[in-house]
This record gives C-alpha cells, sequence and structure tokens, in this order.
C-alpha cells in the first residue's frame, strides 16, 4: 500500500541524471560529496515531476508541493510518500546546508503550477532565482565555499535554465501549456506563443530566442568568474565545465532552430568543453590575475 502511495505522490518522470542537458553531480565533485549532490538531484527531480504532471490539477500540484516542504522542514510525520524530502533532509543536517535552497524550488515549482506566461525578461529571471539559483547556492554551501560566489553561481545557473526553455520551448507549450519566452518581446514582433507550434522558427521567434541568448551570453559574462571564486579545485572544474558547454550551446542555438530539432551537442563537442573547464579551472589563478 505505501508503495502505490509513493508512486502517487512522486509521479515518476523516466529521467536520470545522466539524462540532463548539464552535469549532475559528474566525477568531478569530490567523491565524499557526490552522495549528498544525488540526493538532492533526486529531491528536485521529484518535485518537478509533480509540476509537471498533466494528470493533477493546480490544486492537486500545490498540496503535494507543500507536503514536501513540511517534509523538508521536519513539520511532517514520517511518511514514506516523502521519502525523498526526508532523504535530503537528513542530508542537510549531516552536511549542515540551509534549507532555503530546497524550500525556494518548492516556491519555483508551485509558481509553475498555476502559472504559464512570462510578461517580460525580468519577470522571467526572477522565476530562474527560485528554480535555478537554489541548485548553484546549494553546492556552494556544501563544499563550503564562500557565499562570495553566489552572485556569479546565480548567473551561470539562470543562464542553464533559460538554455534549457529554449531547448524545450515547443515541448514545454504543447506538453504544458507552459511558455518561458517574455510576452512583451513576441508581441514586438507580431508573433503570439502559437508561434511555438510550428515545425519551423518564423522570423519573429528567432528575433526573439536571439534577444534571449544576448541576454544569456551577458549572464555568462559574470559567470565567467565562478571558477575562480572557488577555492575547491574539483569544484571549480565542474563549474568551469558547465560554464563552457553553456557557451557552446548559446552558440548552437543561435544557429539551430529548437523547433525543427533537439539542440543538443555533440558527445564529442562535449567532452571538448569538459577538457576546456578542466583547463580553466587549474589555470584559474592565472586567469584571474590576468597573466
Amino acid at each position: 500500500m505505501r508503495g502505490s502511495v509513493t508512486k502517487a505522490i512522486e509521479p515518476p518522470s523516466g529521467k536520470q541524471a545522466g539524462d540532463e542537458n548539464f552535469p549532475v553531480g559528474s566525477w568531478l565533485l569530490p567523491a565524499a560529496l557526490r552522495p549528498h549532490v544525488g540526493c538532492f538531484y533526486d529531491y528536485a527531480r521529484a518535485i518537478d515531476d509533480i509540476a509537471d504532471n498533466p494528470q493533477l490539477t493546480a490544486e492537486e500540484k500545490l498540496t503535494r508541493l507543500e507536503g514536501f516542504k513540511q517534509a523538508v522542514l521536519g513539520g511532517l510525520p514520517k511518511d514514506e510518500s516523502f521519502s525523498k524530502a526526508y532523504a535530503i533532509r537528513e542530508s542537510l543536517l549531516s552536511t549542515g546546508v540551509d534549507t532555503r535552497h530546497c524550500v525556494d524550488l518548492i516556491a519555483a515549482f508551485k509558481q509553475d503550477a498555476v502559472k504559464t506566461r512570462y510578461a517580460t525578461w525580468t519577470e522571467l529571471i526572477g522565476y530562474c532565482l527560485l528554480s535555478a539559483s537554489p541548485v548553484g547556492r546549494y553546492l556552494i554551501d556544501l563544499h563550503g565555499e564562500s557565499k562570495e560566489a553566489y552572485s556569479a553561481s546565480d548567473a551561470l545557473c539562470n543562464a542553464l535554465q533559460i538554455l534549457n526553455h529554449l531547448q524545450d520551448c515547443q515541448d514545454d507549450f504543447r506538453a504544458l501549456d507552459r511558455v518561458y519566452l517574455p510576452c512583451d518581446w513576441m508581441s514586438e514582433q507580431g508573433i503570439s506563443v502559437e508561434a511555438l507550434d510550428a515545425s519551423h522558427e518564423c522570423p519573429g521567434l528567432r528575433v526573439v530566442i536571439n534577444r534571449c541568448l544576448d541576454e544569456t551570453e551577458n549572464l555568462l559574462r559574470i559567470a565567467r568568474y565562478l571558477p575562480v571564486r572557488i577555492n575547491n579545485t574539483r569544484f571549480a572544474m565542474e563549474a568551469a565545465s558547465i560554464l563552457r558547454i553553456a557557451e557552446r550551446l548559446v552558440f548552437e542555438l543561435r544557429h539551430r532552430d529548437p523547433l525543427a530539432e533537439r539542440v543538443v551537442l555533440s558527445k564529442p563537442r562535449y567532452m571538448l568543453c569538459g577538457l576546456s573547464g578542466v583547463w580553466m579551472a587549474l589555470n584559474r589563478t592565472r586567469l584571474a590575475s590576468g597573466n
């Protein structure tokens, strides 16, 4: 009976860490911390799946997400239905990481349950600060790094979120009626959200996508400071590798149509970005000094 309840509360998407666009707790991170990162990922995946479940009403999503929040905060009696929430709570207690990051993710997915459009870029970034920034902040705190790295981490995580939105813009619209593109930019181009349902992008949509990519590049310029602000070399290598992947994906999205194909990096290009990131991290002191 418990198993059926757990499955109902945490509807599985079938996704695993290896299916993500960017590394999740890869071998670059310190081995002792990888189980905690995996636990955080499992928690985030579970609540994301609730928010994305088309079979649940908005009210049902909000109720289940609130249950996860209370379980993380210790305000819910032990219930196997929220096993991933209890697991991350135990991890947070053992590592001393604040619960705020997990609670912010809940706020983002509650927003997903009731909000499907974003009027402006500023409004969209406000969502990213809840849905993406907590991931980087969690990793910074887990590694015992300075909170001074938050701003660069936020920039990288928000850039990753926007890139994911662009990659998935058609699927998000068709499956969930969600549009993570600024509506005012679309209106300026004389197009509606229905432009996302076409087999190829129209000129107006390409203008909007490029504008999102321009802003994403601005974020990545800030994010370039992240590896030099991280003391742990393995963590710096992870951050720098993700930065290189993001920079390349911006290039790919400028030259490919996300409505006509799934825009991802080839395995050789992905590995090349990773190696470039490792080099960047190992030379971050020299790069920071400008030599």
